[in-house]
């Protein structure tokens, strides 16, 4: 039982990395639906880097660094372009639900190297996650950087007035969610299941963009619902551990994407917007052009 919450933890925190990063870009304003693809990319370069060159930094540092490029590449093409950014969005995911399978595909197979060391039975990043949500909250709501990225979420052209660069604010923000999205693909690689196969994401970026929603964009309550959903997880892999011989594994594992589109069409309602919109980034998918 102890192991089973230990892995539920460890998984929680692919969620977080991944949702904290969509966090930061919705906050800025822009909606980044690609989370998978940018996972994916992450996870397998990343994967490979590491197996090529049997060193987890070069690994990580190409998982994140190909989520910024990403990240990146989404900015230019729905901030300077205009391009609607779901559309965007989703040419990455499918970009990379395509791509990563040719690229991996000949390095299908465990990873082969020594396991990162476990702190107190956990996952070095359960605790890296942790500070990083705080960190997250403490810039958002405490800091002026937080109150722009915040603002050009909002209203863009009123910080524009205000002598914000609403442009730079939201590459700033698509660049950093994008290198957690990456980061979130490696962990999951190199740390979480270190064995790649043909789209062993699984709708992990998915859940993560519903969890934006679900946190109401505030960052610790986006930590606990990654919590939830990384147990439930853990829980359509080994459902016996728990509760043994209730339900079949197979029902167990479509848990979590039920929860996820009950979660987005509660949300979708009128009486959510009406009592909670007030949460939800103003200008969140709208493009910004100057005048």
């Amino acid at each position: 039982m102890l192991e089973f919450f230990i892995r539920s933890l460890d998984a929680s925190m692919i969620f977080t990395f991944a949702a904290l990063g969509e966090l930061i870009n919705q906050r800025t304003g822009v909606l980044n639906v690609g989370i998978e693809g940018i996972m994916l990319f992450g996870a397998t370069l990343g994967f490979i880097s590491a197996k090529v060159t049997g060193n987890y930094f070069i690994g990580f540092l190409v998982g994140v660094a190909i989520g910024g490029l990403l990240g990146l590449l989404h900015g230019f093409v729905s901030i300077t372009l205009g391009v609607d950014q779901v559309v965007s969005g989703m040419g990455i995911w499918i970009l990379g639900f395509g791509l990563t399978t040719y690229i991996g595909s000949p390095y299908a197979g465990p990873l082969g190297l020594e396991r990162i060391p476990a702190l107190f039975g956990l996952s070095p990043f359960f605790f890296l996650g942790i500070v990083l949500v705080v960190i997250t909250w403490f810039v958002l709501f405490k800091t002026n950087l937080g109150l722009r990225v915040r603002s050009v979420g909002e209203n863009p052209s009123v910080a524009e007035v205000s002598g914000i660069n609403v442009s730079r604010t939201r590459y700033l923000g698509v660049i950093l969610g994008g290198m957690l999205m990456g980061m979130a693909g490696a962990i999951y690689t190199l740390d979480y299941n270190p064995v790649w196969s043909y789209n062993f994401i699984m709708g992990w970026g998915f859940i993560s963009l519903a969890l934006v929603f679900f946190s109401m964009w505030n960052p610790l309550i986006l930590l606990a619902g990654s919590m939830l959903f990384g147990t439930l997880w853990q829980l359509s892999l080994n459902p016996q551990l728990v509760l043994p011989g209730i339900l079949s594994r197979y029902i167990w594992r479509a848990i979590p994407f039920a929860i996820t589109l009950v979660t987005l069409v509660f949300m979708s309602t009128r009486w959510f917007r009406t009592r909670w919109g007030a949460a939800r980034p103003e200008a969140l998918g709208q493009p910004y052009i100057k005048e």
